[in-house]
């Protein structure tokens, strides 16, 4: 196999030493298992990628595709053998199209560098994972990735148009359309999307661009419990309110985020809401106002539209920081369950109690306005009893979400972690259904084996 990539691959593209290759071994899923890989490549077109696919097909080798290795669920771990396929060197955004309103980007390229390259043409790519500093497109699409404004504007299958993809049989093959609308054929565009590398591999894409967003205004909210913030979570779908944001974060993330950051954070409260609305003019304050009004109904001990932009930017920089923040204190398993949001509050109550139950330090970062909660599930590194109650505790949430009608993922995918709740979730037929699709697409089982759905 290694032979038949250097003859496929200029030299400067392989990696084999042990060392180096080491840091591309595994994705920010801390407790999922991970193998050593065989090779690494850094392929710089979709040509080189084929290359790679075609000589892994000859010698039957697994092939394992990542980005900046950003994700959350094991995805991009490597298998013992494998072959790991690094798109970060794939960075160049190809095209933005002004009047189509679309860009053509690699999968390599940064989230936020997207954003701003679209920004100089007063366009504006809207799915913002809170890793969206560091993540990448391709890692984004693979996984769905959402985000802070999907809660208004949708996640990042509602803005890919098409897909250049290397197929499990070594094709090279356009999917979608770059036309503003188009039905012709099964969607096969939105099923790679999602699909964690297990279907094809991403090597171009196409996504659609919105106008600049309008200047937010923020509402924060300070709650003595996290209960009474999921009700104000409620209240505001209730009221029919859709924010561009609302965000949870807890005092346990933003006191981690100010001893690593020192961004002189003054939160007196247990647990803070942060909402924006971006609707111009006299109705978006009126929506921010109503909004800051369903905080106060819930319980809020303070609440107030911002009208000081650099400590709503604090706020919201603290939510991103967040995960990475806690991670200095130990490992943590990530939850991602999503329930619907008049749920929102008896899913926090239950994620409470889980945590009293197992004994388990449970940290509480969300997507609240559209149900996704992100609980963090922390245990020493040197106590197996305490992992072994996370672990316990982490099943108990995914059993309490599904229970209340939701899901095992809302945009951080299956991957490793969520296999048995997948298992849990769908319907055996269904189960049978992603299998035949597997097989369909990646016939030789060669692409990211061993994750999402067992063989």
């Amino acid at each position: 196999m290694v032979d038949a990539l250097r003859s496929a691959l200029s030299a400067d593209r392989l990696l084999l030493d042990p060392d180096v290759m080491a840091s591309y071994v595994h994705d920010e899923a801390e407790w999922a298992p991970h193998g050593e890989p065989a090779a690494v490549v850094r392929p710089r077109s979709a040509e080189e990628v084929r290359a790679v696919v075609l000589a892994c097909l000859e010698t039957g080798t697994p092939v394992v595709t990542r980005g900046a290795g950003t994700g959350l669920s094991g995805g991009a771990n490597a298998v013992t053998g494998c072959v790991v396929v690094a798109l970060d060197a794939m960075n160049a955004i190809v095209e933005i199209d002004t009047l189509e309103r679309y860009a053509v980007v690699q999968p390599g390229v940064i989230n936020d560098h997207l954003r701003e390259a679209c920004a100089e043409h007063g366009l504006w790519y809207p799915p913002d994972p809170a890793s969206s500093p560091w993540s990448t497109i391709g890692g984004n699409v693979a996984t769905n990735a959402g985000g802070l404004c999907c809660v208004k504007y949708g996640v990042t299958r509602d803005y890919v148009l098409e897909l250049q993809v290397v197929t499990g049989t070594g094709e090279l093959v356009r999917l979608g359309r770059r036309t503003a609308k188009g039905v012709a054929g099964y969607d096969f565009a939105s099923l790679m999307v999602g699909s964690e590398g297990t279907l094809g591999i991403v090597t171009e894409v196409t996504v659609r661009l919105r106008p600049l967003q309008h200047p937010p205004r923020t509402v924060a909210g300070y709650f003595d419990s996290i209960v009474d913030a999921g009700r104000a979570v409620a209240a505001v779908a209730a009221a029919g309110l859709t924010p561009s944001a609302l965000e949870l974060v807890d005092r346990q993330c933003l006191v981690a985020v100010d001893a690593w950051k020192n961004m002189g954070l003054a939160v007196d409260a247990n647990v803070v809401l942060l909402g924006r609305v971006d609707t111009p003019g006299v109705e978006g304050d009126a929506e921010a106002t109503r909004m800051s009004a369903c905080f106060d109904d819930a319980g809020a001990t303070w609440s107030a539209v911002s009208t000081d932009q650099a400590e709503s930017d604090a706020l919201f920089a603290a939510r991103r920081l967040a995960y990475p923040a806690m991670e200095r204190l130990g490992p943590v398993l990530t939850e991602d369950v999503c329930v619907p949001k008049r749920h929102v509050p008896e899913m926090l109550a239950r994620i409470e109690a889980i945590g009293r139950r197992h004994d388990t330090v449970i940290a509480n970062i969300a997507h609240a306005g559209d149900g996704n909660l992100h609980p963090l599930l922390i245990a020493p590194r040197d106590d197996d009893a305490a992992r072994d109650r996370a672990r316990a505790a982490f099943d108990d949430i995914i059993t309490a979400a599904l229970d209340l009608g939701g899901t095992v993922t809302g945009e951080h995918g299956v991957g490793l972690l969520k296999m048995d709740g997948l298992v849990r979730e769908l319907d055996p037929v269904v189960l049978a259904m992603h299998r035949a699709v597997k097989a369909a697409l990646d016939p030789h089982g060669i692409l990211n084996p061993g994750k999402i759905v067992s063989s």
